[in-house]
């Protein structure tokens, strides 16, 4: 973090003017040869004047958690973009699948060609930045994602090879086995304590996370903690996020079932945040992990593209977005495993996301406050906001009154940096005798922050739909819009904000869905836990894979030099060996 803009001063708004430190590691740059060039840099010491725009910041900049970018990361983002999708798609013919003349299983063809399996994997919030964009409900959103990737319309009508994506998933499936399995880490958490054995003997981590519990599906967040703030790291969940447990599921399940290699199968995500592509690029998201090799990897998530970039994908083919059928395609190809199959594609194919309370970045407390409280006769759920909308706290209490649970929401990094410091452990006093001392301390000594049992953590204000992938209330390009003539504000962009949110509450439960939810006694949140252990359970089977190594992740602390006076020559030396991977 730079010294000038330091943890402490963070804000989640850039003001026009203000100055923003690049923290990335750059080589020195040469004088200019040529007086007459007219890309010469010069410096100007008169004062500037007060009437600047506001600043540009690039993702070689700084991501969500401003700043810590190393030079290694900014090329695995620069990677991930709508060209490498292109790209990929006319790097030659695909792999062609095809019922077998039996019709009980699936052949492929193109095997000699060298050809890949294409699938994509869509967030929710993706979905509602784009029904906002045009009018449409989140599911008729989703419904032309799907055409514009599989379609006849779409894409691959205007590609080299006709290549499209065979299976359009909807990540909404996975984030409810992520619900369902953080539930559980809570429930394990409190019966056998912090820090002791979760009797996984095969898991990246054999330890229970420390209490308060944070959630880590946000890579914004993951990324700051990892390198600024390790003292959080035992505390933070061990699950993956719904994107990366997509990933893992589609891959391994695919190469079993299929007979061939991860890198056989290619996956894009489309998510609404620029962090998701750091998170893409992690060693412990690959099949070296649950394949149990060692090595360097196939990623589960081969690439990863923002709200704003899927429509520079369509522009990039010439394909009007707007125009594309609102309409489902039927699904010619059925998944190889039929149990699979169905919990990937549900009866209406899409997921209701209609309770505002459980917020806009994936209801991980809100389900864990409703899956605690059922086992719990006659509890209430109290809010309690707190210093600002971003940040409120939730205590279930039994029915005597005795306080059950307490968990808390911090959104953005203003309320981060309150949270880690209440985190942070307490250093022992100098002076003989004296008392520990630090900011994890409160004037009587009673260390604070763990009086919460669950905390979820998001690094943007407002949640995951508000997230720096999202089309935003100024991107008249992108979105077809006249431009106005005045630019739009942050009055402007919070009204923008809500027409997102509200697409995203916007999905409905089909009579179908409602029925099958009705024969489960144990529904919670409109989530059946025993199903979505079934259906896991069924996976690690045909996988042969443990279901630990399946879900679970792992984290690590990362030095970084930001900040720290370092020679032209050490500089020149580590952007020289640094070969990506990680972090």
């Amino acid at each position: 973090m730079s010294a000038i803009l330091s943890a402490d001063d963070l804000n989640d708004f850039i003001s026009p003017g203000l100055a923003c430190i690049k923290p990335v590691e750059t080589l020195p740059a040469a004088k200019p040869t040529n007086a007459s060039n007219e890309y010469e840099v010069s410096f100007n010491t008169e004062a500037p004047p007060a009437d600047l725009p506001p600043a540009q910041i690039s993702l070689t900049d700084c991501l969500a958690c401003s700043g810590c970018v190393t030079s290694a990361e900014a090329v695995l983002v620069s990677m991930q973009s709508h060209a490498e999708v292109l790209q990929e798609l006319d790097s030659g013919p695909a792999l062609r699948l095809r019922r077998n003349t039996a019709g009980t299983g699936i052949a492929i063809e193109n095997r000699e060609n060298g050809g890949r399996i294409y699938i994509a994997s869509v967030s929710p919030q993706s979905r509602a930045s784009i029904a906002a964009t045009f009018g449409v409900t989140e599911r008729e959103a989703g419904y032309m994602i799907e055409q514009l990737l599989s379609g006849p319309q779409g894409i691959k009508s205007r590609a080299v090879y006709r290549n499209g994506f065979q299976w359009v998933v909807d990540t909404n499936v996975a984030r409810e086995a992520c619900l369902v399995l953080g539930a559980d880490e809570i429930m394990a958490s409190m019966l056998t304590g912090e820090g002791k054995p979760n009797g996984v003997e095969d898991a990246p981590d054999q330890k229970q996370p420390s209490k308060p519990i944070l959630t880590s599906s946000c890579p914004g967040w993951i990324c700051y903690a990892e390198k600024t703030h390790p003292h959080v790291l035992p505390h933070l969940s061990r699950l993956k996020s719904p994107q990366a447990l997509m990933g893992t599921l589609l891959k391994t399940t695919l190469s079993r079932k299929l007979g061939i290699s991860p890198d056989k199968i290619w996956h894009v995500a489309i998510m609404p945040c620029f962090d998701k592509k750091l998170e893409a690029s992690r060693e412990e998201l690959t099949d070296a992990v649950w394949e149990g090799t060692g090595t360097r990897g196939v990623r589960d998530v081969d690439c990863v593209i923002t709200s704003k970039e899927l429509l520079m994908l369509a522009d990039s083919r010439r394909v009007d977005f707007s125009k594309l059928p609102r309409t489902p395609l039927p699904i010619l190809i059925p998944f190889p495993d039929a149990k699979l199959g169905s919990f990937l594609f549900p009866p209406p194919r899409r997921r209701k996301n209609g309770i505002p309370g459980a917020g806009t970045s994936g209801g991980n407390l809100y389900y864990i406050l409703q899956y605690f409280a059922s086992q719990h006769q006659g509890a209430t759920i109290q809010t309690t906001r707190g210093r600002n909308a971003d940040v409120l706290e939730y205590t279930i209490t039994s029915g005597a009154g005795e306080t059950l649970f307490k968990a808390a929401r911090y959104y953005g990094f203003r309320n981060i940096q309150n949270l880690v410091r209440r985190l942070k452990p307490a250093k022992a006093s100098r002076m003989p005798g004296g008392k520990p001392v630090g900011s994890a301390r409160r004037p009587g000594g009673k260390q604070t922050g763990s009086d919460f049992a669950y905390v979820e953590v998001m690094a943007c204000p407002g949640g995951c739909t508000n997230g720096g992938g999202q089309i935003k209330a100024d991107d008249p390009v992108i979105t077809g819009r006249e431009t106005s003539l005045v630019k739009p504000g942050p009055q402007e962009q919070k009204e923008w904000l809500a027409q997102v949110d509200e697409a995203y509450f916007s999905g409905e439960e089909s009579g179908e869905e409602a029925a099958l939810m009705d024969d489960r006694s144990d529904v919670v949140d409109g989530i059946s836990p025993s199903h979505i252990r079934d259906t896991l359970a069924h996976w690690a089977a045909t996988t042969g894979i443990n279901l630990e190594r399946l879900v679970y992740t792992s984290y690590r602390e990362v030095v970084s030099d930001v900040g720290k006076k370092v020679g032209d020559t050490e500089k020149v030396i580590e952007i020289a060996g640094k070969i990506g991977g990680g972090w």
